[in-house]
């Protein structure tokens, strides 16, 4: 069985030094779906939803929330990110909303964990400006796609969608 990284000698939760490892440009990207009425999503496309833009509102609590990661999660790194991007695309098909984000740097350490905190928080801000109209709203899906620099080099989920 391997060592636990963020477990120190006595057992204790500890923050894993990285000062020894190289700086490399580091990028990672995840989704999330949120499912939903077909009238909520269509409310949303028509510009029509009682809340105004939610998409614009939910790429900006996604692109803060991953600035915040280490706030959030317990021994994260605070990061200085380079780029964040949160993207949705409607799927009326299957009355789902993918969303989809990038995290990159120049550092020591990966931000998987920003990419995951942004589409995170952008789901729930959709969840949150839809919900008297749509209580029934499903997050799922979430989950890292891609990540690449550091020493493991570049690693790619299955291509299994959640549509």
């Amino acid at each position: 069985m391997t060592d636990f990284t963020h477990i120190n000698q006595r057992g204790e939760a500890s923050m894993v030094d990285v000062s020894a490892k190289a700086v490399t440009t580091r990028e990672a990207r995840a989704e999330a779906y949120v499912r939903m009425s077909a009238e909520t999503l269509q409310k949303i496309l028509r510009g029509e939803h009682h809340k105004g833009d939610v998409f614009s509102v939910a790429r900006i609590a996604g692109i803060q929330a991953a600035k915040q990661t280490s706030q959030l999660i317990p021994l994260c790194h605070p990061l200085m990110l380079s780029k964040v991007a949160v993207d949705f695309e409607a799927l009326p098909e299957s009355s789902q909303v993918r969303i989809e984000s990038l995290c990159k740097l120049s550092g020591q350490t990966g931000v998987e964990m920003e990419a995951l905190t942004a589409v995170s928080v952008a789901a729930l801000t959709l969840f949150d400006m839809c919900k008297a109209v749509d209580p029934a709203m499903i997050i799922d899906g979430i989950r890292v796609l891609e990540k690449q620099g550091g020493k493991t080099g570049h690693w790619q989920a299955d291509n299994g969608a959640n549509e």
